[in-house]
């Protein structure tokens, strides 16, 4: 009966396991592609601040962004572009298919001015 039980439950666990491995957010602004990047964007960030108040590119153009940690320790973060980078995952291809302007926040904490590190990315028509 007990090992009835073990592997009723190894299995269940597999099964979860298995369930949550794959998870794919179809309702995401920008969408990673294997088509090789025509622009490229470099974003630099140092203590409390981006390198620039904002930054441009344009709807429907593949473009890699790639991120810069110059002082300190940072990240950043875009949920509405699906965009999360910092020093383990620097760089992202993605293809924005929504134009408007999205804010870019810090995604480490990174001592008291970290919430007032807010810059933007603008998506041109």
């Amino acid at each position: 009966m007990k090992k009835g039980m073990a592997w009723l439950a190894a299995c269940m666990l597999i099964l979860v396991l298995a369930a949550c491995g794959n998870a794919n957010n179809s309702k995401s602004q920008a969408s990673e592609t294997e088509v090789a990047a025509s622009e490229q964007l470099v974003i630099k960030a140092s203590n409390y601040e981006f390198d620039q108040p904002e930054y441009r590119i344009k709807k429907g153009v593949p473009v890699k962004i790639v991120y810069e940690n110059v002082n300190g320790n940072h990240g950043l973060l875009v949920p509405e572009l699906n965009l999360q980078l910092d020093t383990q995952k620097n760089s992202k291809v993605i293809t924005p298919d929504k134009a408007g302007e999205f804010e870019m926040s810090c995604s480490v904490f990174c001592g008291s001015g970290h919430s007032s590190m807010i810059s933007k990315i603008i998506v041109e028509e």
